[in-house]
């Protein structure tokens, strides 16, 4: 079940954002007597969080494919191809947090730049089929089971995004942050898809919506591969 109190731990002190916006590390992670049992807690809550979110994404992933693929829907095939994205966010944030790399802004960085270049190797592929769906008149066909598997994420993408986001301030941490706004992102995506399948599946006249949304998808994609090679996803 997802948290929906403040996890232990995640209340914001004062000069943590900076460091999670790429400043100067934030106390907690400049030595050892600054690294308090609340920090520790808050740094097992990110890790949970992340195996939680790759969990979720595997499901997401796998099951969106497949319905997307199926039914022809280029919005619902690049919402699931950007699962690949957040989870391989979610396994950087467990990486980040464990053993010797839980302190190590090195890593956190390197991580932020792998980000970026899988956000810009999905967005090609959402935009040119796009295009084509556009000038061919493609239609996609409505799917049950893609209605139920986005709703699902509409209602549980933002809540461990505001999870993130707090966890993120509290540790200092720019890729938990990160973390966080790709769940937001995939929440809004999520609320796209949505529209376009109930839309197309009694109006098959706004079959425009589908591809016209994945353009956007791919345009949003972009963005947030540059934001996050110049490490600028933060939630403060």
């Amino acid at each position: 079940m997802l948290p929906l109190t403040e996890p232990p731990g995640a209340r914001e002190p004062a000069g943590h954002c900076a460091g999670a916006c790429g400043g100067a590390a934030p106390a907690a992670a400049a030595g050892g007597g600054a690294r308090d049992d609340g920090w520790l807690r808050a740094a097992r809550w990110a890790r949970r969080l992340a195996l939680i979110s790759l969990a979720w994404m595997c499901v997401e992933g796998g099951v969106g494919l497949w319905q997307g693929l199926a039914s022809g829907s280029i919005s619902l095939t690049g919402w699931a191809l950007g699962s690949v994205v957040e989870g391989l966010a979610s396994v950087i944030v467990v990486w980040r947090f464990t053993g010797s790399r839980m302190l190590s802004q090195t890593a956190e960085r390197r991580a932020q730049r792998g980000v970026a270049v899988s956000f810009w190797l999905i967005a090609p592929y959402i935009a040119a089929q796009s295009v084509a769906d556009l000038v061919t008149g493609h239609q996609a066909e409505g799917t049950v089971i893609g209605i139920v598997l986005t709703a699902v994420a509409l209602a549980e993408m933002p809540l461990l995004g505001y999870s993130k986001h707090k966890l993120g301030t509290r540790l200092g941490s720019a890729a938990t942050s990160g973390e966080g706004t790709q769940n937001y992102l995939c929440g809004a995506q999520a609320a796209a898809v949505l529209l376009v399948l109930a839309v197309t599946a009694v109006w098959p006249g706004g079959w425009w919506l589908d591809p016209v949304i994945g353009l956007g998808i791919a345009a949003v994609a972009v963005r947030e591969g540059r934001e996050a090679w110049h490490g600028e996803e933060c939630g403060c």
